[in-house]
């Protein structure tokens, strides 16, 4: 008499729960992708070979037509220490990126620089690379 058995494991592996997961975490990255703004202005920056890895607290744009922002926000250049004191209150290492347009006159950026010198803040000045 032979004895069969009658529950046979099968040996196969189903790559359709693992489907459902990637592509639910596909539509969770397209979707929170584009909820992120970017946080700066298009300025054509100058080129440098250098790059230094800090994180600014907030950002000073001037563009080409003299124009001064504080990330996003437009500022007259007799309210910009005021504006920057406000969003710089009580941070430990105060840290600005400087975005300067490469036709910006020097004479701008030094304007900047001194408000932040006179400020005790750090300045990093933005720059693409090579």
């Amino acid at each position: 008499m032979a004895i069969r058995s009658r529950s046979k494991i099968t040996t196969s592996f189903s790559m359709f729960g693992m489907t459902d997961i990637v592509f639910l975490l596909l539509i969770f990255f397209m979707i929170t992708s584009t909820l992120i703004a970017p946080n700066a202005l298009r300025l054509l920056l100058p080129q440098s070979h250098h790059q230094t890895m800090a994180s600014p607290i907030t950002t000073v744009s001037i563009t080409p037509d003299l124009q001064f922002y504080v990330e996003r926000t437009p500022v007259e250049l007799s309210n910009l220490e005021r504006v920057l004191r406000e969003r710089l209150a009580g941070e430990p290492d105060p840290t600005i990126s400087l975005h300067v347009d490469r036709r910006v006159p020097m004479e701008e950026v030094v304007k900047v620089m001194n408000i932040a010198k006179d400020n005790q803040y750090r300045l990093i000045l933005a720059t693409t690379s090579r």
